[in-house]
């Protein structure tokens, strides 16, 4: 009898020692798969916020015209006889551009320049004869006023021929030929555009409320796809008398000095008009931040204490933030950051508030103030 419930009380200390045993594998187990899935740290890249130079700017897209630019044309219809200009080159104020044919209207000039000599011969005649009391007053008066009339056809003679003749009206650089040698040409046809190009306004259009911030004289700069990376300098020439009452939009025309001539006219322009002095404000990459309607946000890098060997340092913390105004690549933020916060500037999608990271920047977002495209 002893011995059988000796062998009773082991049998149940091995089924209670097998059951105790299970309980802590399983558990020990659970912790392992529950480490498994915990959340493993994100790469992510950074950048250390820091304070700019930020000079307060307005935006505008503008379109270059010539301070002086026209499509050259006659008044009178004719043949071409005589092109003196070539596409592309620069002409002086007067120059002859172009001749029509003449030969009539200058045989009919010089039959009214003989018509009025004979009226001077005989009004000179009749004023020595009127000295003399040998004709009235009256034929003296009708001899004036037919000398008068002949020199005034003589003159408009003389106009019909200068009008056959097409001279510049300024200097500056010709566009392309639209006109051959022979051709019959209407009054009004376009023979030629000439183009001024050593100083160009930049007409833009800014809202109403931006009026107070801009005056004649003030700064801009002015950029075009064209020169990428290059600035042209000009300044606030004129302001409209008026806003525009069905967009509340205001006309302002800037002038840019153009002495290099790579400015055409027609081109389009991003303008940024100086509107206050440099302040000092944190810039970030505009893809650090997430922008969302309840807020926009910026992760920032943290260092926690490690707890046990391998547990990652660096987590990330999100922060609201309250931004200013961009500029190429950069946005200004107001409130929320502080200088030196490491700011996590890409692989932010998949963080959440408390991720552990690891850095990496090997490759950084764009983070330029005036960026510049590359060429293909």
């Amino acid at each position: 009898m002893v011995k059988r419930m000796i062998f009773m009380l082991f049998a149940v200390g091995l089924v209670v020692a097998a059951l105790v045993g299970f309980q802590m594998f399983k558990t020990r187990m659970i912790k392992r798969a529950m480490a498994a899935f915990a959340n493993p740290p994100q790469t992510v890249s950074t950048i250390t916020a820091s304070e700019q130079e930020w000079r307060p700017a307005l935006t505008a897209v503008g379109s270059l015209t010539a301070v002086q630019g026209a499509n050259l044309s006659l008044e009178v219809s004719g043949i071409v006889t005589e092109i003196d200009f070539r596409s592309g080159a620069d002409v002086q104020k007067g120059q002859i551009l172009l001749r029509l044919r003449v030969d009539d209207d200058i045989a009919r000039l010089h039959a009214l320049e003989a018509t009025a000599e004979l009226a001077r011969i005989n009004y000179n005649r009749d004023l020595r004869q009127f000295r003399a009391q040998a004709v009235s007053q009256a034929t003296l008066d009708t001899d004036a006023a037919t000398l008068k009339n002949d020199e005034a056809q003589v003159a408009a003679q003389q106009a019909i021929v200068d009008q056959k003749i097409l001279r510049a009206p300024f200097s500056g650089e010709l566009g392309i030929r639209a006109v051959d040698l022979g051709q019959y040409l209407s009054a009004g046809t376009t023979v030629v555009g000439l183009q001024a190009l050593d100083t160009l306004f930049d007409d833009f259009y800014l809202p109403q409320q931006d009026l107070s911030r801009i005056r004649v004289g003030q700064n801009v700069t002015a950029l075009v796809d064209a020169y990428p990376g290059r600035e042209f300098p000009g300044k606030i020439a004129a302001i409209d008398s008026a806003v525009d009452s069905s967009s509340r939009n205001i006309e302002v025309r800037a002038a840019l000095p153009n002495a290099e001539h790579l400015l055409r006219p027609g081109m389009f322009t991003t303008l940024s008009i100086d509107a206050g002095v440099p302040e000092q404000r944190i810039t970030l990459p505009q893809t650090a931040v997430a922008y969302d309607s309840y807020g926009n946000s910026v992760y920032v890098v943290v260092h926690k204490p490690v707890t046990g060997p391998g547990t990652p340092e660096l987590f990330a913390e999100q922060k609201f933030v309250t931004l200013g105004a961009t500029r190429g690549d950069q946005v200004a933020v107001l409130k929320g950051l502080r200088s030196g916060d490491v700011v996590v500037t890409s692989g932010q999608v998949k963080l959440r508030n408390g991720s552990p990271v690891v850095i990496s920047n090997t490759v950084q977002p764009l983070d330029e103030a005036h960026p510049v495209v590359a060429d293909p």
